[in-house]
């Protein structure tokens, strides 16, 4: 079996091959070191990379070496203090960062390793997924795959099939001297009764040898491989079924919704588009904030944007409902809604809402997630959700009451179900 060596260099002189391996040896140890960072850093500096401690004690691997056994005799350069034959006694312990002395000699210190920007969202969004994505349709996304469709004739020299145009070769070479090796052996067989009874100076004798050296010069002169027999091998676009989803992020901007409150569901939607674009790569997001109206906004608008006004979520909701029936049907597309909101509504308008994702939004929707972001108490919008979670098994909501609840309401509502 020939081996193949990858001698390439990698960037900054780092082996992404052993990377890997280092990776996938230490992953509990990394794994652990990501979900300690969570709490140490803002939602907004989530795709940034990460510096991992690790015990160098755990990093070790087994080598040869010699023993510790029989007699050295070692020069250490610039002494002026010791003599042969002197003891030197063991240090106590050391002064450098991160390095912690024992009674043993051996030493403490912990092997940093530094994860990138990928490495870390791929720990970080490991265990999340987008609930019930499943396939309704192939999709009307242009993505091809190269397939194998036979031999051909003509091609680039690296699509050539050593093995199919050897075999051709071979075939043209049999099919050629074949007619050649026929007459060979008749005139051999001549030849021999020939000289059995006449001279070898007879000149048929020698017309037959003459021809015999002539049809093997022939035979010899078809060539080992024609262009000919070149065989290339063939691929061909082949449509590639995925999966497409989009993705609704509804926001509350009214003015009963303070900076602190905004803040909050700015960032749970942040960490969302993060974990979107992360996880699929084909997916489309909808952006729609609302106060008394609503409407689609692009994604600098969405998190940075200071209108304000009053509150009727329904405005969001017949928006939503719209954008699905004109852009997104149901064959084609999982549909998928998060809604982020003090709660805080008319209550007649909050009753229109529980109607409306009733009729128009969760017969369509794979997963609707609803946060209400509150200290005290529960709103009047989450007492009617409340009757579309009894009754929608599509339909999850969850309480943030301060930052630190962002990561974990989040992770509780996209956590990978068992299969």
């Amino acid at each position: 079996m020939p081996s193949i060596v990858d001698r390439r260099l990698n960037g900054k002189n780092k082996s992404a091959v052993n990377r890997q391996k280092f990776i996938r040896r230490f992953r509990n140890q990394i794994k652990k070191a990501v979900a300690d960072a969570i709490a140490d850093r803002s939602v907004t500096d989530l795709d940034k990379g990460e510096k991992v401690s690790i015990p160098t004690k755990n990093t070790s691997e087994p080598f040869f070496h010699h023993g510790h056994g029989g007699h050295h005799q070692r020069i250490y350069p610039g002494n002026k203090e010791f003599h042969q034959g002197d003891r030197i006694n063991r240090p106590k312990g050391g002064s450098k960062q991160g390095h912690d002395a024992s009674d043993s000699g051996e030493g403490l210190d912990d092997f940093i390793f530094e994860l990138t920007r990928e490495e870390f969202l791929q720990f970080f969004f490991e265990d999340l997924e987008l609930p019930n994505l499943v396939k309704t349709k192939l999709t009307t996304i242009s993505e091809t795959r190269k397939v194998h469709a036979g031999h051909t004739s003509d091609g680039m020299p690296s699509n050539i099939n050593i093995i199919r145009s050897l075999r051709g070769a071979m075939g043209r070479r049999i099919a050629a001297r074949g007619p050649y090796q026929s007459r060979i052996k008749e005139a051999e067989a001549e030849l021999e009764l020939l000289l059995n009874r006449h001279n070898e100076t007879d000149a048929v004798i020698i017309k037959l040898r003459e021809e015999i050296e002539q049809l093997k010069k022939k035979i010899a002169h078809i060539p080992f491989i024609d262009t000919f027999d070149l065989r290339y091998n063939n691929r061909i676009d082949q449509p590639k079924p995925t999966t497409q989803a989009v993705m609704f992020c509804i926001m509350d901007i009214s003015g009963s919704m303070g900076a602190e409150e905004k803040d909050m569901a700015k960032r749970f939607f942040m960490l969302l588009y993060l974990f979107l674009t992360k996880t699929y790569e084909k997916i489309q997001v909808i952006f729609i904030s609302h106060h008394t109206e609503a409407q689609e906004v692009d994604e600098e608008t969405f998190f940075y944007s200071r209108d304000t006004g009053g509150t009727i979520v329904s405005s969001a909701l017949n928006l939503t409902s719209k954008i699905i029936q004109e852009r997104f049907p149901t064959s084609e597309w999982n549909i998928y809604a998060a809604q982020a909101s003090d709660g805080d509504n008319w209550d007649t308008d909050s009753i229109d809402c529980r109607r409306i994702l009733t009729e128009h939004i969760m017969p369509y929707v794979q997963y609707y997630a609803y946060i209400e972001i509150t200290e005290d108490r529960h709103q009047n919008l989450w007492q009617e959700y409340l009757e579309l979670q009894n009754n929608w098994d599509n339909f999850a909501m969850q309480r943030i009451e301060q930052l630190a609840d962002i990561y974990p309401v989040f992770s509780q509502l996209f956590q990978k179900q068992s299969q």
